[in-house]
């Protein structure tokens, strides 16, 4: 099988420090990868033998022990290789598939999964299973020779095929792990995650930790000791024993950097992505594939993110017709079916003899010109602490005191009005350059208590601020014209405010829908 690199997902190849070719066969890369430590192990098993077994041997015991070995060789080995290339054959047969968008069945793919988190399992265990029998069958045959077996081979041999068996069993588990991890579940895992195949048994973080322990440090340890403690023919320099303790200390080195990147990968990419979402970076996402207890981790993190990132996109879609604090509020559950009672400051603004204006106008051109205005002075509110509740043709309803410190609306309210009355003066040097009559805008802003929340029927609600404090400041609003001064505030709002406000008081006024005169100031432009 040979496929191009590009042909897997760029984020899943993304950190990998493998060669590229061993993208370009995957599964004969992850399937030979196994012989290396079988062959390390081997190699060590020739020499503890050579060492201290074989010279424990009569020249009758040592020709049985070659025979053996041969005989074992030719027919457990090929047998177990047989065996693995047959699911090789199967894994790389699946891969193909996949890889060439055919559709599996649910049960199918489901297996194939299985089979490929497995992996380590089965090339582990077929190794392993190898190395164990060895240890009856050659006892086995050396006891049924007719010349007594010198009891230390009896400590000595098992030692031997035990040793060398977890060393290559324990890294032939950690290297197709890791391989499979890299090359297969890219591909297998396109659509779902290792962490929830049923039936996978991957090797969970305590377990592995004390599989490091025994292959790196037990073994080479518990070999030494049996080594020093097992009766020697001659003194002689140990320099065999030197050689188990360095290739312990390599052995050790190598599954600890294993180790370490196995964990530390997903925890620094986990942390960087955590960076990026906590500066507002919502695409985020920890491309990892895991079946260990690190991949549910990681699927609820994306989970979360992705929630975050919907949850952004509703507020901000909801948010351009009710408000963005409206939005929020409604979305986290502030605001009840019937509202609440809070204490409000509540601001109206329109434009002056606009009905005119659009009897004179193309309705286009009236459009564009009520955006424009409209998104000066929406910004504007919105930085002050207020919040747009609605648009009234011409004008528009805002909203202050349902932020953290409802304490000082009074102050945003006043000076957010200021600010629009400081930008009009901007925008209509713009329109009278433009050839475009002037604005006038009139503002009114009246304080009390009010019911806020989301009314209406089970089917149809909206979001609003009902009360006597509404009616007043439309009314406020309204006494602009007649009193001619754009910004005027009642005596509820002025006594929210400090000395800086510079205000001009009025004779109280007769509003409709009010049993007492009204006494309203007049607000100085800074």
């Amino acid at each position: 099988m040979s496929i191009s690199s590009s042909s897997l997902p760029p984020s899943r190849r993304r950190g990998t420090h493998l060669p590229e070719w061993f993208y370009k066969h995957p599964v004969l890369v992850t399937g030979v990868s196994i012989f290396i430590p079988q062959l390390i192990g081997s190699c060590f098993n020739i020499a503890y033998n050579a060492v201290h077994v074989e010279r424990l041997l009569t020249t009758d015991q040592l020709g049985l022990f070659y025979k053996t070995v041969a005989i074992y060789n030719v027919m457990v080995y090929p047998a177990a290789l047989i065996v693995w290339c047959c699911l090789l054959r199967y894994v790389r047969r699946t891969y193909l598939q996949i890889l060439s968008g055919e559709m599996l069945e649910t049960h199918e793919l489901e297996t194939a999964r299985r089979v490929v988190i497995n992996l380590p399992w089965y090339g582990s265990g077929y190794g392993a299973l190898g190395w164990f029998l060895c240890i009856p069958v050659f006892l086995g045959s050396l006891a049924s020779h007719e010349t007594p077996l010198d009891p230390r081979v009896y400590a000595l041999l098992p030692i031997s095929f035990a040793v060398s068996g977890l060393i290559a069993s324990t890294h032939s588990f950690f290297i197709l792990e890791m391989l499979a991890q890299k090359l297969l579940y890219p591909v297998f895992f396109q659509q779902g995650s290792p962490s929830n195949t049923s039936g996978a048994r991957p090797l969970s973080l305590r377990a592995r930790g004390l599989l490091w322990v025994l292959s790196a440090g037990v073994c080479p340890i518990i070999s030494l000791l049996l080594l020093r403690l097992a009766p020697q023919q001659e003194p002689e320099f140990p320099w065999f024993e030197i050689s188990v303790g360095v290739i312990g200390i390599v052995f050790g080195l190598t599954t600890a950097w294993l180790g370490g990147r196995w964990i530390t990968r997903p925890v620094e990419d986990l942390r960087d992505a955590s960076r990026q979402v906590s500066e507002g970076n919502l695409e985020a996402r920890v491309d990892l594939l895991r079946a260990d207890e690190f991949g549910p981790l990681i699927d609820e993190f994306n989970h979360m993110v992705t929630g975050l990132r919907e949850k952004e996109r509703v507020e901000e879609t909801f948010g351009r017709h009710v408000g963005k604090q409206a939005a929020r509020m409604i979305l986290e559950g502030d605001l009840g079916a019937r509202g609440f009672e809070t204490q409000v400051t509540m601001m109206f603004v329109d434009i002056r003899s606009f009905t005119s204006r659009c009897e004179s106008t193309s309705p286009q051109k009236i459009v564009e010109l009520l955006n424009r205005f409209l998104t000066e002075m929406v910004e504007i509110v919105e930085s002050s602490g207020g919040m747009v509740n609605k648009f009234l043709g011409d004008g528009f309803m805002a909203i202050f005191g349902l932020t953290s410190q409802p304490e000082v609306q009074q102050k945003e309210a006043v000076e957010a009005g200021q600010k629009m009355l400081a930008r009009l003066i901007e925008l209509n040097e713009q329109l009278k350059a433009e050839g475009t009559v002037p604005l006038e805008i009139g503002i009114g802003l009246h304080s009390g208590p009010a019911i806020v929340g989301s009314i209406g029927s089970p089917r149809r609600m909206e979001f609003t601020v009902i009360g006597d404090t509404v009616n007043v400041a439309s009314r406020v609003e309204s006494l602009t014209k007649q009193l001619q001064s754009p910004f005027l505030i009642t005596n509820a709002t002025r006594e929210g405010l400090n000395k800086e406000f510079l205000c001009t008081p009025h004779p109280p006024q007769e509003v409709r829908g009010q049993s007492e005169h009204l006494v309203v100031w007049s607000v100085t432009l800074d």
